[in-house]
């Protein structure tokens, strides 16, 4: 299986916005950790190994951009 990049979210500003919510009002110590916890549950859903390495080396890649920037990934 490979990192399926194409736009798969039905709303993605509700997806940010619900982002947002998450982080609202928490110092960034717990933002991090909230980040975190996240990943890890988003990693186990996923389940696949290499997917996930596909992905940590595409956002890696991108780290230094935002998304539409020159050089940054873009979901296809």
């Amino acid at each position: 299986m490979h990192l399926d990049t194409r736009l798969r979210l039905s709303d993605p500003d509700a997806f940010y916005e619900a982002l947002i919510d998450m982080h609202r009002d928490l110092p960034d110590s717990e933002s991090q950790i909230v980040n975190a916890k996240l990943i890890l549950l988003l990693a186990n859903q996923v389940g696949d190994l290499d997917v996930l390495r596909e992905a940590m080396a595409l956002a890696r890649s991108g780290a230094a951009t935002l998304d539409g920037a020159p050089g940054a990934p873009a979901l296809q």
